[in-house]
């Protein structure tokens, strides 16, 4: 019964409460923002360099033919699937940048001013004046 105490211990400590609620609204932020590429700014990215689909971009490599027969098919490069992936992980990041920049200015505190030095008492000024005067002899 000890592991699943201490199991449960960590389970319910802040930390790891904190990352379960990070990694969930995580998980929701991304789906947004992935719609927001896909669906709102691909197509305008298409529409502005003239309709180009790069994620259907591939290369077929062949094998030579056997004894002169047809080449035997071989793998597919989809190099446009990767060039399009590091399109929408550019955008992403940018989104989530301006979404962190965003939330850092709401969060940012206010730098205090320093309070002013108090009035020193009565016997500070004494003590003060007592200082100078054996300082002087």
């Amino acid at each position: 019964m000890g592991f699943f105490k201490e199991f449960k211990e960590f389970a319910m400590k802040g930390n790891v409460m904190d990352m379960a609620v990070g990694v969930i609204v995580g998980g929701a932020f991304g789906k947004i923002v992935t719609s927001l590429v896909d669906d709102v700014l691909m197509p305008i990215i298409g529409m502005l360099t003239g309709g180009i689909d790069l994620s259907g971009l591939e290369y077929k490599m062949m094998l030579p033919a056997v004894d002169g027969g047809e080449p035997i098919a071989g793998a597919t490069l989809k190099y446009g699937a990767f060039i399009q992936n590091i399109i929408d992980f550019l955008i992403i990041a940018f989104c989530i940048f301006l979404m962190i920049k965003a939330m850092n200015k709401l969060t940012a505190k206010k730098e205090e001013e320093p309070a002013p030095a108090p009035e020193p008492s009565a016997e500070e000024k004494l003590l003060g004046e007592i200082r100078d005067i054996l300082k002087k002899k």
